[in-house]
């Protein structure tokens, strides 16, 4: 009989938990509906449930309050995309139900898989039932049903996986999108695996062993480009204000060109933006005057600041003891992965970088070192990625610095919004002005199917090349070209007219010249930019606006 859970059980139904859902990550990832190769639900599960395995263990000899708070507080810091945020919070409701108790019964168990359910359902803005939501509640209604008629806790608790398992089983009868794949949902898995390792402890009084005990982390950590990789020294960005009526823009794009790489010119009403990195940015200025008068003229020797930031940390922070430096009035920090991707970001003012995105989400304790480490009035954060959005909200109500998290879910979209970023304006007029950038880019992924699925509707292989329009599967072809522009043609619709395309580190040149002829024939009437990105997973991603 367990008829009471004391902090030293309850530490260690955490760590068998834990280990679990670690040894099954796998099996959990390959449940993701999209057959891409990022499915990372079980991957983030145990990352963030790990994350507390160690301080949990420091606290065995407390209380189930002292326990359930420090498993809060860790799985908080150390979640890891929308299932690790969610999976925290369930963590956060057990703290409080247990806070201040030194051993908990059937009732508080019950009352705190009940706050566990609560605490998840109130972290996400629409809660979408079919989702490890529908399984936390499944478990919160069982344990508060049979609290009084169950033995013990152990027997609760047993009670509570069935229902919970039974609940996981109805998730593909709420999203078609299961269904049609063949498969429960992810997260719901994650956290049956969870308190099946915790009710095994219960059971045997053995800890179930981690399979693979090797670590891993994602540290935050601030990329930059070196020396010998800058073939263009100044960065050189402008405002034209349009005199001339007849301004041949286009004519000034391919001369300016020629001058140097990473160019970007948006025309808006009577003002063209222009961005470029170049060794002459004399002559572009001197062919910019041909089209009107000149503003906001910024031209940055890229050489002399890498030096410059290629001092040790070290002496940075001897430095920063010696004399505080005061805050500059905007900080940026993005998520990105792709050493191209991370220069272009650096060049554009981004201040950290943290290394992740679709194979690794950074955890909330990563973006919060990065925003504590950033001297800054005003910090803006870049997620670039749909199941990153939730750790940066999360790390920002974990501080009392002025954060702003841009619901970005692309690198594209963080890139436009630094092009557009106007450092003269208040911080309201900035954030409009990203929000508005943000819903005006549209972003393509080409990748390939890692299994046999279907996805509404539409019949995958394993092997099928695919184009991932806005987050949503929408195209699935044979061959990389094939699926590159049909991907392009979606992604431009009726309104764009520029298109950039980052390639990833896995693209032969040979096929990259032939997609680059074509995308010059096909859409000449677009502005097309093609830089090498260097990510993995997507073997190009696509932007238009």
């Amino acid at each position: 009989m367990i008829d009471i859970l004391t902090g030293q059980l309850l530490a260690d139904m955490i760590i068998s938990g834990s280990n679990n859902l670690a040894n099954r990550k796998i099996e959990i990832d390959d449940l993701n509906v999209f057959p891409v190769p990022d499915g990372d639900t079980g991957t983030n599960m145990s990352l963030t449930m790990l994350s507390c395995t160690e301080d949990v263990n420091a606290a065995r000899d407390k209380g189930v309050g002292v326990v359930s708070k420090t498993l809060s507080s860790a799985t908080l810091r150390g979640a890891r995309g929308n299932s690790g945020v969610i999976t925290s919070q369930l963590m956060r409701g057990i703290a409080k139900c247990f806070a201040n108790l030194e051993t908990c019964g059937k009732a508080e168990f019950a009352q705190a898989m009940k706050l566990a359910a609560d605490s998840a359902y109130g972290a996400v803005m629409k809660p979408i039932e079919g989702t490890i939501l529908t399984v936390a509640r499944g478990i919160a209604e069982s344990a508060v049903a049979n609290a009084e008629t169950a033995e013990d806790v152990l027997d609760l608790l047993r009670v509570c996986v069935k229902d919970g398992n039974d609940a996981l089983n109805r998730t593909p009868d709420m999203l078609p999108q299961l269904k049609q794949a063949g498969v429960v949902d992810a997260g719901g898995k994650g956290l049956i695996c969870f308190w099946e390792g915790a009710l095994s402890y219960l059971e045997t009084g053995v800890i179930i062993p981690r399979e693979d005990a090797a670590s891993e982390t994602a540290a935050p950590k601030a990329e930059f480009k070196s020396q010998e990789d800058i073939k263009f020294s100044y960065c050189t960005e402008f405002l034209i204000h349009k005199a001339k009526e007849n301004a041949d823009v286009f004519k000034y794009k391919t001369k300016i060109e020629r001058l140097g790489d990473c160019m970007v010119v948006i025309e808006d009403d009577d003002i063209i933006k222009t961005h470029i990195h170049t060794n002459e940015p004399n002559i572009v200025l001197g062919e910019a005057l041909k089209l009107g008068e000149l503003s906001k003229i910024k031209i940055d020797n890229m050489k002399l600041q890498h030096e410059n930031r290629l001092v040790s940390e070290t002496e940075v922070e001897l430095e920063a003891q010696k004399e505080p430096q005061p805050p500059k009035k905007y900080g940026f920090i993005s998520v990105a992965v792709g050493d191209g991707i991370v220069n272009t970001m650096t060049e554009l003012g981004i201040d950290i970088i943290i290394e992740g995105g679709q194979t690794m989400n950074p955890s909330a304790e990563d973006i919060l070192n990065a925003i504590e480490k950033l001297n800054a009035e005003n910090i803006i954060v870049f997620p670039n990625n749909k199941n990153v959005i939730l750790s940066a909200e999360q790390a920002k109500n974990l501080t009392d610095k002025n954060v702003t998290v841009i619901s970005t879910k692309s690198v594209a979209q963080a890139i436009s919004c630094m092009i557009c970023f106007d450092e003269d304006e208040d911080l309201d007029e900035n954030i409009e002005m990203f929000n508005e950038t943000v819903a005006n880019v549209r972003t393509g992924q080409i990748t390939y199917a890692v299994r046999n699925t279907v996805v509404e509707g539409q019949k995958i292989k394993q092997g099928d090349i695919l184009g991932i329009v806005d987050g949503k599967l929408k195209i699935a072809k044979k061959s990389i070209s094939s699926a590159f522009f049909a991907t392009v043609d979606a992604v431009i619709g009726d309104g764009a007219d520029n298109i950039t395309v980052f390639y990833g580190k896995d693209v032969y040149e040979k096929d990259l010249e032939e997609i680059k002829e074509k995308l010059d024939k096909k859409y000449s009437d677009y502005d097309v930019s093609v830089q090498y990105g260097g990510q993995n997973v997507y073997y190009y991603i696509i932007s238009a606006e």
